[in-house]
């Protein structure tokens, strides 16, 4: 049986690739590992989409929404 995580870290991700690792890995060192991270990329127009994709297929905890910018996202968490 999966094991769910406690808690759900929600960022929002819009045009940040030079902050961008350093918030992802500030969140993947923290001492409490049972977690899942939810990057939610609102259109972003430069790296940043690439960027969270790389760590998502690096580290399970992590997934991806990418949307339009403004779009809702609730149908899809």
């Amino acid at each position: 049986m999966k094991k769910l995580p406690i808690i759900s870290i929600i960022v929002p991700v819009f045009n940040v690739e030079k902050l961008l690792s350093r918030c992802i890995e500030s969140i993947q060192n923290q001492t409490f590992k049972n977690f899942e991270l939810i990057l939610v990329n609102d259109g972003s127009t430069d790296n940043s989409k690439y960027i969270c994709e790389s760590y998502c297929k690096n580290d399970l905890r992590i997934k991806l929404i990418n949307k339009a910018n403004g779009d809702k996202v609730m149908q899809e968490i």
